[in-house]
């Protein structure tokens, strides 16, 4: 029996078999992206501010309760030798968001950044926002039909028209201001998400970021946690700040600062309910959690002042603090969760840095790089499959041409071998070897000729590649006021003597 009539079947269906064909297609087309959507990782970043190396119990430290952070390592690989793209925090942002070293956009400052009109040198403008033609991580997942959320801190430009809803993100909310109750508030994006009259910044962006995983547990989703914590003003929970004085006393420590400890404390809150979160949701063996910092950690303030400020923490063994091209500055802690690939507990001393994160979620997605952008990242799914893996990178460059908490500086690092080069009219360089001293100690510069020369013209090669902008001698130099501090924001003199002391707890508000 033939199933249609010769006149009806020579050359075409009839018209109700190809309404059922169309149909079956279209649902087996359905069904094929729903299967590929099922099978995408979801992907969750978090980068914590300014928390040092050393500022965690999985990396040393016997003062601060991180059980959270500690968990992500014993269920993932630590990292030892990964590197923040900048000493401070607007670069590294740049760099996460595009997949390139910063200096090739020129946001080598936080935003908006300050100077030293009277020094030796004039110091290069960094560029004021993440450009719009930049195609950042979240357009690149959302071209592999990921849904984006961000939330938190952004400082990569203040103007609405740089937000992170024009830069990729279906969905955020940019959070400003400081810890305590009332003191912040969604400034960008979805302000219709407020903080309650008592909540703290951490607590409101731990909840932000629980939300958006709720609601989007059913589809393949980005998300970028970018809290405040551990960033100055010191403020925190006054119960958690007296258990940490109590400590203090016990163990007889000056540093980390009590309220510090307890921000740390807070923050590890946070990755705790994100975590929660990811598994009650049951999507835990198809989501990579990335926990990092943007640079490392505080000593104290630029401008430090003893009426308005304490001692932060110190970064030992590393030498060095936020805003210097020493280790402090720069190495900071990298722990990735991704049970499909990483097996638990896992450490490596692949040497990596914050732009490698791009390329490693685009791969991870099965989504595409942009074709007319230079990606200077490395994808570290290698070394999140074995941790004796090499990214195929000769050496990482840092470019920092500003005063902050140091001098203006570049730096290269390959293999054990790490230079710093100063920007400021003294043709100085230092040369240390981190493998057998990690805390900068011997500077090898002298004794290490051959290596300097190698090293700086390597160094130089690279600043040509990236065009990197470069301080020039300043006419206006003046000895006697070249340490006054002036900010951006308005083209005047910094006024520290003025500062007051912000209120470390809710009790003192």
């Amino acid at each position: 029996m033939t199933p249609f009539p010769p006149t009806q079947y020579s050359g075409t269906f009839p018209h109700t078999m190809r309404n059922y064909l169309f149909a079956l297609l279209s649902s087996l087309a359905l069904l094929t992206t729903s299967f590929a959507e099922e099978a995408k990782p979801n992907i969750i970043l978090i980068m914590a501010d300014d928390l040092g190396w050393s500022d965690l119990g999985c990396y040393g430290n016997d003062f601060i309760d991180t059980p959270n952070i500690d968990s992500l390592a014993k269920d993932g690989m630590r990292f030892t030798d990964f590197y923040a793209a900048g000493a401070v925090c607007s670069p590294t942002r740049c760099a996460v968001q595009s997949g390139q070293n910063q200096a090739r956009i020129g946001i080598t400052a936080h935003i908006p950044g300050h100077w030293r009109p009277f020094e030796t040198v004039q110091t290069p403008l960094t560029t004021m926002a993440l450009p719009l033609d930049t195609v950042t991580i979240a357009e690149s997942l959302k071209g592999a039909g990921y849904t984006t959320g961000y939330v938190g801190k952004w400082h990569l430009g203040t103007d609405a028209a740089f937000q992170p809803e024009h830069q990729g993100y279906d969905w955020s909310a940019v959070v400003g201001g400081a810890f305590l109750p009332g003191k912040f508030r969604v400034q960008h994006g979805d302000k219709s998400v407020q903080p309650e009259a008592d909540q703290f910044r951490t607590d409101f962006e731990a909840s932000l970021a629980v939300n958006f995983v709720e609601q989007n547990q059913k589809k393949p989703f980005f998300l970028m946690v970018s809290p405040f914590a551990v960033h100055i003003p010191l403020a925190s929970k006054s119960a958690v700040v007296e258990k940490y004085k109590k400590k203090a006393t016990e163990m007889e420590r000056d540093l980390p600062h009590p309220v510090y400890a307890a921000m740390t404390e807070q923050l590890d809150d946070l990755v705790g309910s994100v975590i929660t979160a990811v598994d009650a949701a049951g999507v835990t063996e198809k989501t990579m959690i990335i926990f990092t910092s943007d640079n490392g950690g505080l000593y104290r303030r630029y401008d430090y002042t003893p009426e308005a400020d304490d001692n932060v923490t110190d970064n030992a063994p590393l030498r060095g603090e936020k805003g210097q091209l020493y280790e402090g500055g720069i190495r900071v802690p990298l722990i990735v969760k991704y049970p499909p690939l990483v097996k638990p507990a896992t450490e490596t001393a692949t040497v990596a840095i914050s732009y490698d994160f791009y390329p490693t979620v685009v791969e991870l997605a099965g989504a595409k790089l942009p074709a007319n952008q230079t990606i200077d990242g490395k994808s570290l799914l290698p070394v999140l499959s074995d941790a004796s893996a090499k990214v195929g990178r000769s050496a990482v460059h840092f470019h920092y041409p500003h005063f902050h908490h140091h001098r203006p500086a570049s730096a290269i690092i390959e293999g054990e071998w790490k230079l710093i080069q100063y920007l400021d009219n003294t043709n100085t360089v230092e040369l240390y070897n981190l493998k057998s001293d990690l805390g900068e100690k011997t500077d090898l510069s002298k004794e290490k000729a051959g290596r300097v020369v190698d090293l700086k013209k390597k160094l130089q090669r690279w600043q040509t590649e990236v065009s990197a902008r470069m301080p020039i001698p300043n006419p206006h130099y003046d000895p006697e006021r070249a340490p006054e501090w002036w900010t951006m924001r308005n083209g005047q003199p910094l006024d520290s003597a003025a500062r007051k002391r912000f209120p470390p707890t809710e009790k003192d508000l």
